[in-house]
């Protein structure tokens, strides 16, 4: 298995004819992961640095999959695993499966993948959890998704997370930032982005 570098996993992206939008966030979250992985690695942590700049780039990809793919009918980040595994990039799926906020609703299930996350899979999730259309902190983030998705009745369906579960996640993704941030040895405000992207789509759209 060979990780892609950033063009490769630049004309991925553009395969999938994503919008303005979903390119803008895809970047965001790239380059933070890109300087987050560059700063564990000067900090003397071990980190594939080209396998954290793809995973976060493509992390999303399942959301700009056509109606028809199989891949659409999976939980939201296990559609992006699937839809790279059958593209020839299986080295991916474990970061991008990981990275969706809805990991961070089940407490148990959250301990089991913060004791067995590779240091890729952390900065993957936690640089989604920055990185909207721009970098922002944890709690300009969570307020975009509270905004964009309060809890309501439609239908007669609940939908939505309570307040209670909205803390719950919240203070698991604080917990998800001091592992991240420790690892790097920075504070959470020091977080930046590390710019490729710009580079590596123009190289990748050059090239089709």
């Amino acid at each position: 298995m060979t990780v892609p570098g950033r063009v490769e996993a630049a004309s991925l992206l553009l395969s999938l004819d994503p919008r303005p939008w979903f390119v803008q966030h895809a970047r965001a979250v790239a380059e933070v992961a890109a300087f987050l992985a560059a700063r564990t690695e000067a900090a003397g942590i071990g980190v594939d640095r080209r396998l954290a700049e793809a995973a976060a780039l493509l992390h999303d990809v399942d959301k700009a999959l056509p109606a028809g793919d199989p891949a659409r009918r999976l939980a939201h980040g296990d559609g992006s695993a699937a839809w790279l595994t059958r593209h020839g990039h299986p080295e991916l799926a474990r970061a991008v499966a990981g990275h969706s906020v809805t990991r961070l609703v089940d407490g148990d299930g959250f301990e089991r993948w913060m004791t067995t996350a590779t240091a890729e899979d952390l900065i993957v999730a936690y640089a989604d959890k920055r990185a909207g259309q721009r970098l922002g902190t944890l709690d300009d983030r969570f307020g975009s998704w509270l905004r964009r998705h309060p809890e309501r009745v439609v239908d007669g369906r609940r939908e939505g997370w309570d307040e209670d579960t909205w803390l719950a996640v919240r203070a698991r993704a604080g917990r998800l930032e001091s592992e991240v941030c420790a690892a790097a040895g920075i504070a959470p405000e020091a977080v930046r982005r590390l710019a490729w992207t710009e580079s590596a789509l123009r190289r990748a759209r050059a090239s089709r």
